[in-house]
């Protein structure tokens, strides 16, 4: 804030100064009343620019500088040779607009290439995208926070990227007038303080942002696609078109799932029946991994511990069910 007050004093004292000693002694006071004016403007432009630069990744504002400079330099090779007519008076002032011109062409693409091109060098020694191996996490895989215990057992290790979008989605969250809403956000907010104090990975918050690009979920899939990183979910629909678009998804939903212990037909367990099903006769009762199973002809046996023989299991998006039939009460 101070660094902003001073480039206003600045500008505006600049502007006042310049049209002052420019100015004939009549006009003065106007024209430098005028001068402080557009000052206070130059000012004000410059902090807005200043913000959306704030928003790009370094790298592209390095590309976007070498090529400025590049195209600088093409441009005053390039028009070297009307140096000879400047001798002219009429084509000289001719030659200065078009070395203008040139020079705000060149400088234009220079600034439009070195950006766009920027993805294709690497400012950290040999090492590209694909080495980085960039892994971001959305809002729902925070606000779970299975992650935080997957990263300390030692599973997941270097960089985890989240960007400011989906740490301003999960702020709202915290802050909603709804009780359940403020719950989870909060959580969210521990999980990342957790992460940051994890030894085994960094937490890089960062500030690229899609203004043209509605949603947190389209945001993270650009992201994703600029960085070549993969995604860290357990939002089924965002895991469906991260994928149709060539994104590697990391959902922590299908890893919970790989772990559970195998259950084959014919194996034999012991459970208690908590509630009946939604098929007649049908109960149903749980793993301690959550796991459901439905036992058939086990409806009169809710709240009883009762033997099962696996008939089938059943491995759906949503987690694994098995069906079961009843063997004996316990």
């Amino acid at each position: 804030m101070l660094i902003k007050i001073i480039l206003i004093l600045a500008c505006s004292l600049s502007g006042y100064a310049i049209s002052y000693y420019a100015s004939s002694e009549p006009l003065f006071i106007i024209k430098s009343f005028v001068g402080l004016i557009l000052g206070l403007i130059i000012a004000f432009i410059v902090i807005q620019i200043e913000k959306e630069i704030r928003k790009l990744p370094l790298k592209v504002i390095i590309g976007g500088v070498a090529g400025m400079m590049t195209g600088l330099l093409a441009a005053f090779i390039f028009s070297f040779g009307l140096r000879g007519v400047s001798s002219v008076s009429a084509a000289g002032q001719a030659v200065s607009w078009i070395y203008l011109l040139i020079a705000g062409i060149f400088s234009y693409l220079g600034i439009v290439l070195g950006s766009k091109k920027a993805d294709e060098f690497s400012f950290e020694g040999t090492e590209s995208k694909a080495d980085r191996n960039y892994r971001i996490l959305d809002t729902s895989v925070i606000i779970e926070g299975r992650i935080a215990d997957i990263c300390d057992s030692g599973f997941i290790e270097g960089d985890l990227i989240v960007p400011r979008f989906v740490l301003n989605e999960l702020q709202l969250v915290a802050d909603s007038s709804d009780s359940m809403k403020r719950l989870r956000g909060r959580r969210g907010l521990d999980v990342l303080n957790h992460l940051q104090k994890s030894p085994n990975i960094n937490i890089n918050i960062i500030d690229q942002d899609f203004p043209k690009i509605k949603g947190v979920d389209g945001k993270l899939v650009a992201l994703a696609k600029q960085l070549n990183a993969k995604l860290l979910t357990n939002d089924y629909n965002l895991n469906k078109v991260a994928e149709l678009q060539g994104i590697r998804v990391l959902n922590i939903n299908e890893l919970a799932n790989a772990m559970k212990p195998v259950v084959l037909p014919g194996e034999q367990m012991t459970v208690k029946i908590v509630r009946e099903g939604k098929e007649s006769g049908q109960g149903v009762a749980y793993l301690d991994d959550g796991t459901m199973i439905i036992v058939d002809n086990a409806q009169k046996f809710v709240n009883a511990t009762v033997k099962v023989v696996v008939t089938s299991v059943l491995q759906t998006t949503a987690g694994r069910m098995i069906f079961s039939e009843l063997k004996e009460v316990a």
